[in-house]
């Protein structure tokens, strides 16, 4: 379950939207801009956060995104899924490409009991949370 750095991009984004005013929609540059982040990346990784309803989109007068649903309501575990796939809570955290079910690693069983704990507590936690301490990066 190795992070990439696709999906620290997109929480730190998505952070930014959570603190800016609800239904105002912002484009691509003006948050990776104020969230320090590049620009045509951050735009390739809100085609996958608007495929998985977590920023809704719009191409009319007020052209950009905003988030889907209240930050409340959008989990940590949705946004790394959306990023990463939806088994990312299901891959090895420590030998991403030598682990698996016929070929276990020497931690496989011990991690397999971890994962439902950890997708859980994404799952618990919130963009809201996220975004409620001042300055706390994503």
């Amino acid at each position: 379950m190795k992070l990439s750095r696709e999906s620290q991009y997109a929480l730190l984004a998505l952070v930014e939207l959570a603190r800016r005013p609800p239904d105002t929609y912002f484009n691509v540059s003006a948050i990776a801009s104020s969230a320090r982040l590049p620009g045509p990346f951050l735009a390739k990784t809100f085609v996958k956060l608007t495929r998985g309803g977590i920023v809704s989109s719009s191409r009319g007068k007020e052209r950009g995104y905003r988030l889907g649903r209240p930050p409340e309501d959008i989990s940590v575990k949705e946004v790394i899924e959306a990023i990463e796939g939806d088994d990312i809570f299901k891959r090895c955290v420590f030998w991403s490409n030598g682990c698996s079910e016929i070929s276990p690693c020497p931690l496989h069983d011990e991690w397999r009991k971890l994962r439902p704990q950890v997708a859980e507590s994404f799952g618990d936690l919130s963009l809201a949370s996220l975004s409620a301490a001042p300055g706390r990066h994503a």
